[in-house]
């Protein structure tokens, strides 16, 4: 085999364990057993492999501010329920129903999603799929 063969080959096989490790099992990060809703304005979208994601900032009671983050399916599954790219936008104003995070941080696996008038975004909700 040629130099340059293995050249190839060594950073084919160096790319591996950063693709492993992007994506995670649903399970691991999420409780499937409880359920958590916000609602709140959009900073950020972004419709990328592997999983898409939603930054919010979700108003208190008491008027500050937390942010938040929703974790979507891959891009080839939301357009699959009717999502584009520019589904939402910055600011846009929406409401996530999804699995919290089993360590307590303000992120989630979107299940559900509805924009400012209460209409889904895109078609019926996510469920979780079984994974190894």
């Amino acid at each position: 085999m040629s130099s340059k063969h293995l050249l190839a080959l060594a950073a084919a096989l160096a790319a591996v364990p950063t693709a492993a490790q992007a994506h995670h099992s649903f399970a691991a990060f999420f409780d499937p057993d409880k359920s958590v809703t916000v609602t709140g304005t959009v900073t950020e979208f972004r419709f990328t492999n592997p999983h898409g994601m939603i930054a919010l900032d979700v108003k208190k009671p008491d008027g500050s501010i937390e942010k938040w983050r929703a974790e979507t399916n891959a891009p080839v599954i939301l357009v699959e329920r009717g999502w584009t790219r520019d589904v939402i936008k910055p600011g846009d104003v929406v409401t996530i129903e999804g699995w919290p995070s089993r360590d307590g941080r303000n992120y989630l696996r979107l299940r559900d999603m509805k924009d400012a008038k209460g209409k889904r975004i895109g078609s019926a909700p996510f469920e979780p799929k079984a994974q190894s």
